[in-house]
């Protein structure tokens, strides 16, 4: 039997690179989604070392154009997919929703939220025949939460919630299923981005940075351990849940 394939977004770092090592070692051929950049070309290494049929794709979730073109990359390697992780996120603008640009409060909006549809809707040919698909969507605590500063991400991971349920819904007549996970404070890029708030902008700026001075972020490589199995195989009556990685 041919291995099973999965598509990750974000996997030239942190968990979604660390998630993409793990599922090539379960002998899964791996589809890589990031922006290009020596780290995507160092993961897809990493990956190929377990599997060697994985494959990289360069896209930015911020431009539908690229989308668009690692859409039909994609289905060119990949014509039947089996797993989706939407993984890829952007933290900013941290700063007060009043005085967040437009531009910046729109790109957040766009990678978090409009390029996971956008994204999946172009992959749905691969998704069809009847085999089973499971689409992940790697949430935060922001989904459930306001936390100050970060309003555009907040709105974009609710929604992206929401999106995994409405996906749920309608995907179950097709084999369809989909959940979203929080993976907690975890050791990644995203965190540095926080840290490097200014604190005028950021009143929990601080916090953040005792997070990381205290030992209490998590290694990206083994959240990706905790995460796996809900990746590979949640059941279609977990579909639609969201869940939280330090309950698993």
């Amino acid at each position: 039997m041919s291995p099973h394939t999965f598509v990750v977004t974000g996997a030239s770092r942190g968990i979604g690179r660390a998630l993409s090592v793990e599922l090539a070692k379960q002998g899964a051929r791996v589809v890589l989604l990031s922006r290009p950049s020596p780290a995507l070309d160092e993961a897809l290494a990493s990956v190929q070392a377990h599997s060697p049929n994985s494959v990289s794709v360069p896209c930015d979730l911020a431009e539908t154009t690229s989308i668009e073109m690692a859409v039909t990359s994609v289905l060119a390697h990949a014509p039947t997919v089996h797993g989706l992780v939407h993984n890829a996120g952007d933290i900013a603008p941290i700063v007060p929703m009043q005085r967040a640009g437009g531009g910046a409060w729109s790109r957040s909006i766009q990678v978090n939220l409009i390029g996971v549809q956008v994204l999946t809707q172009g992959l749905w040919p691969a998704f069809e025949g009847g085999h089973r698909v499971r689409v992940t969507t790697i949430s935060s605590g922001a989904s459930l939460r306001p936390v100050p500063s970060w309003s555009a991400y907040c709105v974009s991971k609710a929604g992206q919630d929401m999106w995994a349920r409405c996906l749920a819904e309608e995907g179950e007549k097709d084999n369809i299923s989909a959940i979203s996970i929080a993976p907690g404070i975890v050791d990644t890029g995203m965190q540095r981005d926080i840290r490097g708030a200014e604190a005028d902008d950021f009143p929990l700026r601080d916090t953040f940075v005792g997070y990381h001075a205290t030992g209490q972020l998590t290694r990206a490589e083994d959240v990706a351990n905790q995460l796996l199995d809900l990746v590979m195989n949640h059941s279609m009556e977990q579909s639609g849940q969201r869940f939280d990685v330090r309950d698993l």
